[in-house]
């Protein structure tokens, strides 16, 4: 009897393991910032309203019942937010987020002193990060990166 009991429980551990794997064989979400209003701030800090387009091109809905978002540029952490926006994406659909995004007045003068060396056509990296957490599968993270370039200025002469 041991012997079938021990076996009984292999291979339910096993499928068990196959299922969790199989779980995860989901494509990731795309995020595109598509909005940005200014909220209002505290003395030292800037607060904005970012607004996410998130899409789920998976065939299973994803639920959420929270928000965190990281904006970092150049390297050096800029801003952050935190949501308890709750709602579901359904499958290969997609819907707007709104995050609360503060900038201390920390961040902004870590930011000055490092683009005090930045020259017009230049990149300027960004970072933006973040998770929608809960739901029966668990955290579903996000992260874009790229430039900012901004153009060289003309010479009217």
């Amino acid at each position: 009897m041991p012997h079938l009991l021990r076996l009984t429980l292999i291979t339910l551990l096993a499928l068990g393991i196959t299922g969790c794997a199989s779980l995860t064989n989901q494509d990731p979400l795309r995020v595109d910032l598509v909005g940005l209003e200014p909220l209002p701030g505290q003395e030292l800090e800037m607060r904005f309203a970012v607004k996410l387009r998130v899409q789920n091109p998976n065939d299973q809905a994803v639920e959420f019942n929270g928000v965190a978002l990281d904006l970092d540029i150049n390297g050096q952490p800029l801003a952050s937010g935190v949501s308890d926006q709750q709602g579901s994406i359904a499958r290969f659909g997609e819907t707007l987020i709104t995050v609360p995004l503060s900038i201390s007045a920390f961040s902004a003068v870590r930011q000055a002193w490092g683009a005090a060396n930045y020259q017009p056509g230049q990149g300027l990296p960004y970072t933006i990060q973040g998770k929608l957490a809960g739901g029966l599968f668990g955290t579903h993270r996000f992260r874009d990166s790229g430039t900012l370039t901004w153009p060289e200025q003309v010479n009217p002469y």
